[in-house]
């Protein structure tokens, strides 16, 4: 047993005062979490090919911590809504979460292409003035019409994200008429205007979902979201797509390769 779990009172009588035990429970959360992280990416990169994960003492022994410590750490993946307990079965695994890249300028759809069908639920799209913040981004003059698109996006079914775009209205006007149920804006604005898409200023942060967000994604009100805000440019340097995208975060892991540059 390790010496933090054998911490006793001063007097040496062998019960463990009040703060040992505080301690005890600290480390044993820092242990469960830390555990967690390790299963969480066993669960998400195929670790447990019959999508079972091995048995409580099996964890114990190979990561050399209590039983105890593995149960919080499953309780953890549970309250994430990756893993759940059958009688009988054992711990298995009853969700996925799907890679994002953030290292390649791609649509949803070229995304996620290998892991099934998305598809768009236009929910808003016309022409509105354009708010200080969007015309100033997309340099258009204060108080521009731009082109307003608010789509649901489901994969295989499922609500995946909720994207809020803006687009200059010389370019957007365009894309009134065209399928924004089957297509990826990406594709339609290099249709569009002719070029391809050259780069994008992204920024990914977790956020409170509001009532609206959460009843679309069919997520509990007040549950983090995965915000990602993303302002495309055309290959000449245009910005030509603001976008706010809420992901649901129990759906969808970024990752990236990053290279050390001094």
């Amino acid at each position: 047993m390790p010496p933090t779990d054998r911490i006793r009172d001063h007097a040496g009588q062998g019960a463990p005062t009040v703060a040992a035990q505080r301690t005890r429970r600290r480390l044993r959360a820092d242990r469960a979490r830390q555990l967690a992280d390790l299963l969480r990416r066993q669960v998400l990169t195929g670790g447990c090919p019959d999508g079972t994960l091995p048995h409580e003492s099996a964890l114990a022994a190979e990561f050399r911590v209590s039983r105890n410590t593995v149960r919080q750490a499953l309780d953890l993946l549970r309250a994430e809504g990756l893993v759940e307990r059958l009688p009988g079965v054992g711990t298995v695994v009853v969700a996925e979460k799907y890679p994002h890249g953030l290292d390649r300028l791609m649509g949803l759809a070229e995304t996620l292409h290998e892991h099934g069908h998305v598809t768009n639920e236009v929910r808003t799209v016309g022409l509105i003035p354009g708010p200080a913040l969007v015309t100033e981004r997309l340099r258009v003059p204060p108080g521009a019409d731009v082109v307003c698109i608010e789509r649901l996006r489901r994969l295989n079914g499922l609500p995946l994200s909720l994207d809020l775009t803006y687009i200059p209205l010389d370019i957007g006007t365009a894309l009134l008429g065209a399928d924004l149920e089957n297509t990826d804006v990406f594709r339609l604005l290099e249709a569009v205007t002719g070029r391809a898409l050259g780069h994008a200023e992204i920024t990914l942060e977790a956020v409170s979902a509001d009532a609206h967000s959460a009843a679309v994604l069919q997520a509990p009100r007040g549950a983090a979201v995965l915000m990602l805000e993303r302002l495309t440019h055309l290959c000449d340097g245009r910005p030509v797509d603001l976008e706010f995208i809420r992901f649901r975060g129990d759906r969808i892991a970024m990752s990236g390769r990053l290279h050390r540059s001094l």
